[in-house]
C-alpha cells in the first residue's frame, strides 16, 4: 500500500474532486464515518455540512481540510469490504478515528485505490497537529497494514525488480513501482490515466529536453505536444497531453498541462532540465559501457537494440521522412536517466553507432582470430616482404588494414626477427639468455 496526505483550506474542493468521479461512473462512495446516516442515504449538502460545520469549530486553523489517498498493487484483488476495513484502520492508527470521513473508492487508474475526505478539527475544536504525519504515524500504519491484510508491500515489490533486473526487459512497465500501463484511448478515463503516467516519468526520469521526457511518455502512449512551430500555442508555450495510438498517431482530445494537478507544464519542465543536466552526469558512463561491449559482441543495429534492452537500456531511434534514422536516444531504466546519443560523445550520434555497427562482420571474426592467435599460437613465417610490401603501395583494395595489421604482427614478433638475424648474433643471444638462467639459479 502506498499513502499520500494532502492539506489545503477547502473541503468542498475535495469533497467536489471525488463526486465528480461519482457521476462519472469512476468512484463510488463505500463509508461514512461519524456520519448520522448510512453513506447510500446523504446528499451532497449533508455530506459537506458535516465537515464544514466542524471545521468553523476553529476558524484559525485555515487548513483545515485533509484529502488521503491509498493505492494498492495492481495485482491486488480488493472487495469493498476490505477496503471499508483497510480505511478505518488507517484512520484509527493515524488519530482519525473519531472524525467525520468519507471514503470513495476509485477506478479510473491502472491500479485500484481510494480516497479519504476529512477534517483536522476535532469536535472539540482542536486541532489535529499533522506535522510528519507521514513520516511518524502514516508509515507505522501502512506496514502493520500490509501485514494485518496481507497486501503487496512496496519493500516486497523493490525486492522483486531487484531480482528482475538481471533479466530481459519485455515491457519497460515492469520497472515501475507502481506497474503504469501503457495509456489506451477507450479503455479507462483519459485524463486520469494520463495524469498517473505523467506523475511517475515527471519525477521519477532525468531528462534535459522536452524530447527526452517524451521518448519515456511515447512508451506508454503518452506525449507532451508544444504544438507546431509558429502556432500560437507554441510561442506563448504552451502544452498539452495527447494519448497515442500503437502506431504513435495522435488520438482523442488534448488535456492542458495545466488542468493537471501536479502542474507539469513547460515552465516546470524547464526547471527540471536544468536540474536534471547535473543529477544524469554520472549515470552516462554506463550506458557508453553498455553500447561499446554490445556493439563488440553483436554488431547490427537490431541486436545492440536486443542487447541494450536486456540490461535495462532502451533505445529510441528517430527516422527522417526517407525512413533514415538521424537521431538516437537512450533510456537506462534503471538508472532513471535519458540521454541523446550526440550528448554522450561523437562516437554514440546516430551516424557514428550506424557506421560502428556496418562493419563486416566477417572482418570482426578474422581480428578476433588474430588476436588469438597472438596469445595461443606460433605465427607463421613464411613472408614474402617485398610482395607485400609492394601491394601495399599499389593496391589498398587487394592489400587492406586488416592484412597490414597482420604483417606488422609478424614483422615485430620473436620468430621474424630471429628468422632475419646472422647466426653469430643468434649464437650470441642464446649464450646471454643461458648466462642469465645460471646467474638466477
Amino acid at each position: 500500500m502506498v499513502t499520500r496526505i494532502n492539506k489545503s483550506s477547502s473541503i468542498k474542493v475535495s469533497l467536489n474532486y471525488n463526486e465528480q468521479k461519482v457521476k462519472q461512473d469512476v468512484a463510488e462512495l463505500i463509508a461514512a464515518e461519524n456520519y448520522f446516516k448510512d453513506a447510500q442515504l446523504l446528499n451532497f449538502r449533508e455530506k459537506l455540512f458535516m465537515l464544514e460545520h466542524q471545521a468553523k469549530l476553529n476558524e484559525r486553523v485555515k487548513a483545515n481540510s485533509v484529502h488521503i489517498s491509498l493505492s494498492f498493487d495492481p495485482e491486488e484483488k480488493l472487495t469493498k469490504e476490505k477496503l471499508q476495513g483497510i480505511a478505518k484502520s488507517y484512520m484509527d492508527q493515524i488519530g482519525f478515528g473519531n472524525q467525520p470521513y468519507l471514503v470513495y473508492q476509485h477506478d479510473d487508474a491502472g491500479h485500484p485505490h481510494m480516497h479519504i475526505v476529512t477534517t483536522n478539527i476535532t469536535v472539540e475544536g482542536k486541532r489535529i497537529d499533522m506535522n510528519n504525519i507521514g513520516r511518524t504515524l502514516s508509515e507505522k500504519a501502512r506496514k502493520s497494514i500490509d501485514k494485518e491484510f496481507k497486501l503487496i508491500s512496496p519493500e516486497s515489490k523493490k525486492l522483486i525488480r531487484q531480482l528482475q533486473q538481471k533479466e530481459t526487459i519485455q515491457n519497460e512497465s515492469r520497472l515501475n513501482p507502481v506497474s503504469l500501463r501503457k495509456v489506451q484511448y477507450s479503455e479507462s478515463q483519459t485524463k486520469a490515466a494520463i495524469q498517473n503516467v505523467v506523475d511517475y516519468v515527471m519525477n521519477q526520469y532525468k531528462y534535459t529536453s522536452l524530447g527526452e521526457y517524451n521518448a519515456v511518455l511515447k512508451l506508454y502512449n503518452v506525449m507532451a505536444d508544444p504544438g507546431q512551430k509558429g502556432s500560437l500555442m507554441h510561442e506563448k508555450k504552451g502544452l498539452v497531453y495527447r494519448v497515442l495510438d500503437e502506431a504513435g498517431n495522435k488520438i482523442g482530445t488534448p488535456i492542458k498541462a495545466s488542468q493537471f494537478y501536479n502542474k507539469p507544464t513547460l515552465k516546470n519542465l524547464e526547471v527540471k532540465f536544468k536540474q536534471n543536466e547535473v543529477l544524469r552526469e554520472r549515470f552516462g558512463l554506463r550506458i557508453k559501457n553498455q553500447i561499446d561491449l554490445a556493439i563488440f559482441r553483436k554488431n547490427t543495429l537490431e541486436n545492440l537494440s536486443n542487447s541494450l534492452r536486456s540490461e535495462g537500456i532502451s533505445v529510441i531511434a528517430r527516422h527522417s521522412n526517407d525512413g533514415s534514422i538521424y537521431g538516437m536516444t537512450f533510456i537506462d531504466h534503471q538508472n532513471k536517466c535519458v540521454f541523446n546519443g550526440s550528448d554522450l560523445g561523437r562516437q554514440y550520434s546516430a551516424k557514428a553507432i550506424q557506421e560502428r555497427c556496418t562493419i563486416n562482420p566477417e572482418v570482426v571474426k578474422q581480428q578476433r582470430q588474430l588476436l588469438s592467435q597472438k596469445f595461443n599460437e606460433p605465427i607463421k613465417n613464411n613472408i614474402d616482404f617485398k610482395r607485400d610490401i609492394s601491394l601495399s603501395e599499389k593496391d589498398d583494395g587487394i592489400f587492406d588494414k586488416h592484412q597490414r595489421f597482420e604483417l606488422l604482427e609478424k614483422l615485430l614478433s620473436r620468430e621474424a626477427k630471429q628468422e632475419n638475424m646472422p647466426d653469430e648474433l643468434q649464437e650470441e643471444q642464446r649464450l646471454k639468455r643461458t648466462k642469465k638462467k645460471r646467474l638466477h639459479l
